[in-house]
């Protein structure tokens, strides 16, 4: 995922997970969460705790076995809230 920042703002609107994944996601994930990207693995219908642990920590979560060996994702500026929405914008139907 993309460094960059909270695209939230402090105006107090809920980011759709779609707008967050294009802004914090694709420039290492490919535009279709679906595919691999070219410095990160498919993402599409990634659990919550996964999520969690990657975006707001950094790390994976407790037994979780990378599809990559790279460890090149650092966290990301985001709230809690806003992994709700990239969550459910990642295990929503097509």
């Amino acid at each position: 995922m993309a460094c960059g920042k909270s695209s939230a703002g402090g105006g107090g609107g809920q980011v759709s997970g779609a707008s967050l994944y294009a802004l914090h996601c694709t420039a290492c994930h490919n535009p279709n969460p679906s595919l691999d990207g070219s410095l990160g693995p498919a993402i599409k219908g990634s659990a919550l705790e996964l999520l969690e642990a990657r975006v707001l920590r950094g790390e994976y979560p407790p037994g979780y076995i990378p599809k990559r060996s790279t460890h090149i994702m650092q966290a990301l500026p985001l709230t809690e809230e806003e992994v709700d929405s990239l969550h459910a914008f990642l295990n929503s139907p097509e």
